[in-house]
């Protein structure tokens, strides 16, 4: 959507024909390295797992441990740029790749992201609204965090969670003490309850000469703690893009970001936005970018950490809405592809995970419409199709 551009003499592009650097090979990875070669890049990823989707379409891939330090400053000094595919990632891993390489996002904005403490006292400190916390990880600290946030709550692991994991709701002491026993002394941080009427994304894309992008709001409904379905531009919260985007704008200049990420925000029953989560990378919520934008939010990612000129994130179609396919949709055998391969408004998108399980993330489903609602109920039914319902 809208766009403004700063210039940095100093940050020379990184042109196609260029390798590009990943931490980090799952469906995320993929999508990057396909947005990459289409504009003539070689993508070189890098992940402990033998089998990981973005092994199927890079160029190159290097199965090795972020803490086998040798073996990222091989895989760092083999490509131009690095960038990341999800926050899982040491700082070790990142300190000795920037030796090599470029990092875009920096190892800053990893450390600031991937706990929760830091992540949150970064947005205290910035003056910019996110939800009410306070650190619960003795127990002493969670007595004063209660006292401090009331009930209910959600205790949370600081560090190393995702998709709901690592996190509960408590209504009562009794059970906050019981979740905090839980976590065997990690680090926690306890998040007061917040009123909201829905949960929006804001993607946000800062090339390295300074240039910035935005999209969204995209409203988010989730289910079982992992997000359901994604839809833009939804009504109730397109008039939110100018508050979005100055809080997105806030993040990344504050962070100082080259790449692309986004900013997970609740809309509060009164009218506010607080954010919840940054994650510093391409988002699920996002993927419905890449057949209703004009560049989607990989190809973004691309041209941001490359120091290119940054895409246009304007919408080509009405509206679209995406669905996660997760492993369940296979619970009855395989599923019933002609069902949506068949209809011209849907877009498989599967990601080539070899074992499908419960709650594992194993494509999307887009859907192109005339409006939001149109497009919710055709990516619903669609999923409901291919699992012969």
């Amino acid at each position: 959507m809208a766009a403004s551009a700063a210039t940095n003499p100093a940050a020379a592009p990184i042109l196609p024909g260029a390798t590009l650097g990943v931490l980090g090979s799952g469906q995320l990875g993929k999508m990057f390295a396909m947005a990459a070669a289409r504009l003539g890049y070689r993508v070189h990823v890098y992940a402990p797992e033998h089998d990981a989707p973005a092994a199927d379409v890079a160029y190159r891939q290097t199965v090795g441990s972020f803490d086998d330090e040798a073996a990222v400053a091989e895989f760092a000094q083999s490509v131009d740029v690095v960038t990341l595919e999800f926050e899982n990632i040491s700082a070790a891993a990142i300190e000795t790749a920037a030796k090599f390489a470029p990092v875009r996002p920096g190892g800053r904005v990893l450390h600031t992201t991937q706990e929760r403490l830091r992540e949150k006292g970064f947005l205290r400190a910035a003056g910019i609204p996110c939800t009410p916390f306070a650190e619960a990880t003795t127990k002493e600290q969670l007595t004063a965090a209660l006292a401090e946030l009331g009930l209910p709550a959600v205790l949370k692991t600081a560090a190393w969670g995702y998709d709901g994991k690592g996190q509960a709701l408590v209504r009562s002491a009794s059970e906050a003490e019981a979740a905090h026993a839980a976590l065997n002394s990690a680090a926690a941080i306890l998040e007061g309850w917040v009123d909201f009427e829905c949960e929006v994304s804001m993607l946000a894309a800062r090339s390295a000469n300074g240039e910035e992008a935005f999209f969204g709001p995209i409203a988010n409904d989730h289910a079982h703690h992992i997000l359901d379905v994604s839809v833009y531009p939804q009504p109730r919260v397109a008039r939110l893009f100018e508050d979005a985007s100055k809080i997105a704008q806030a993040v990344v200049r504050e962070l100082d970001v080259v790449g692309l990420l986004c900013v997970e925000f609740f809309l509060t029953r009164d009218g506010r936005l607080l954010v919840n989560e940054i994650a510093p990378r391409p988002h699920n919520s996002g993927h419905l970018t890449i057949d209703a934008c004009n560049c989607s939010q990989f190809e973004q990612q691309v041209r941001a950490v490359c120091g290119l000129p940054l895409g246009s994130f304007e919408t080509i179609v009405p509206a679209a809405a995406m669905a996660n396919l997760l492993g369940d949709v296979w619970s009855n055998g395989e599923p019933r592809w002609e069902k949506v391969l068949a209809d011209p408004q849907l877009r498989l998108h599967l990601y080539g995970k070899a074992e499908a399980r419960p709650g594992r993330k194993m494509g999307h489903l887009t859907a192109i419409a005339g409006s939001a609602e149109e497009a919710v109920a055709l990516v619903r039914e669609g999923r409901e199709a291919l699992m012969g319902r």
